[in-house]
């Protein structure tokens, strides 16, 4: 089994590399080569900076066209923090930037009457929203569960009954994972997370393992 982490230039790739490395003895490979990413088992999109960049580096390495060869093998895919927001429609980070369009829906900026400072950069619990979590990379999380936050925009998808979890910041309740058929998405940092976050990691990892 082979879990590929997508080499695009953003994203804290190491400290997924390194938590990938405690919960499998599989092959790990951080990799933007097509033959790569498409004999994968499963992939993790990573992402920490600005939508627009990220997206103009995705497609400077063709990215967004062989993602999408690979969801279409039904295969599964991590998203993480901006990871996540890429997969939607479009983001208003600097203006419209459209997104990899996995995923209705967009991502927005934290509210106006948000009553705490942005970014939310904090450890915040987890809720359920409609889904169930087990089979899920939320399986073995018990709610109101802390994860690591790092961001200022958050996402909207269109159809609620892909949320995971939501998360509340500042009193703003926002979607903070999903799961919408072989696409599973964070928006905290399951690598910066501690134990909980090897849980998410190590459900993952079973995920592929299962499919």
């Amino acid at each position: 089994m082979k879990i590929v982490i997508i080499d695009y230039g953003i994203g804290n790739v190491q400290s997924i590399y390194n938590i990938l490395k405690k919960v499998t003895d599989n092959e790990i490979l951080l990799s933007n080569i097509e033959n790569d990413i498409l004999n994968a088992d499963g992939i993790i999109l990573p992402g920490v900076g600005a939508y627009k960049k990220a997206m103009e580096e995705l497609k400077k390495r063709n990215l967004h066209v062989i993602l999408t060869k690979y969801l279409k093998m039904e295969k599964p895919l991590l998203g993480i923090c901006l990871g996540m927001q890429l997969l939607f429609e479009s983001s208003e980070e600097f203006g419209q930037t459209k997104g990899l369009n996995f995923v209705d829906g967009k991502v927005i900026h934290f509210p106006t009457n948000i009553t705490d400072k942005i970014p939310h950069i904090s450890w915040n619990e987890l809720h359920k929203a409609q889904r169930k979590w087990d089979k899920t990379i939320l399986n073995n999380i018990q709610e109101k569960e802390n994860f690591y936050f790092v961001h200022s925009y958050i996402c909207q998808p269109k159809n609620k009954d892909i949320v995971l979890s939501t998360t509340e910041y500042g009193g703003i309740k926002f979607c903070s994972s999903i799961q919408y058929k072989n696409i599973y998405a964070t928006q905290f940092h399951p690598e910066k997370s501690a134990k909980a976050g090897i849980q998410v990691i190590s459900n993952f990892i079973n995920i592929v393992k299962n499919r």
